[in-house]
């Protein structure tokens, strides 16, 4: 696909999103990764902790705004900042390497592309089951590295938004 083109999947839940290409035939490999995206969504909601790349101490920013998504839903949430050691009063840690652990840990991300590259390379390191690049995290670098390195089925990328999903698929876990 042309990098110009891109991908929208939109739903009320999860398990119906629908794929809209603006250069590709209806029913193409789109509606695919939508499908992919809806199974991904699942995963990442079903792990027992999770944590932020991208909070900060500035409310009006979005990882701040979805750490406190994660905080306002009761769950088990760890900021990673490489220089505040606490957000929203949790304690932080500086990398994906200090994070309890990163195998049981799926990870939101909220930073410019070539931040999000190195923290892919670290979550793949490290065996992170899933990673939710929220709208803005990701370039074309970066969309060639989940493909390059087999992370489409453990990585959410290309519009969805936890802000915006993340309730209704918590539902749809339930």
């Amino acid at each position: 696909m042309p990098s110009s083109a891109r991908t929208i999947c939109s739903g009320q839940a999860a398990t119906r999103y629908v794929a809209i290409s603006l250069t590709e035939p209806h029913g193409s490999r789109n509606a695919t990764r939508c499908q992919y995206t809806a199974q991904v969504q699942k995963l990442f909601l079903s792990s027992p902790r999770f944590a932020v790349v991208g909070a900060s101490k500035d409310q009006s920013k979005f990882g701040t705004k979805v750490l406190k998504w994660y905080l306002a839903r009761d769950k088990t949430v760890t900021p990673i900042h490489p220089k505040e050691s606490e957000l929203e009063g949790v304690s932080t840690v500086r990398s994906v390497a200090d994070l309890t652990s990163p195998s049981e840990t799926s990870i939101s991300i909220i930073t410019p592309p070539k931040i999000t590259l190195g923290v892919l390379e670290q979550a793949k390191a490290l065996s992170v089951p899933a990673l939710w690049l929220q709208p803005g995290a990701e370039d074309d670098a970066v969309i060639s590295y989940i493909k390059d390195n087999g992370l489409e089925d453990k990585v959410i990328y290309g519009g969805p938004c936890i802000l915006v999903d993340g309730d209704g698929i918590l539902k749809s876990l339930l």
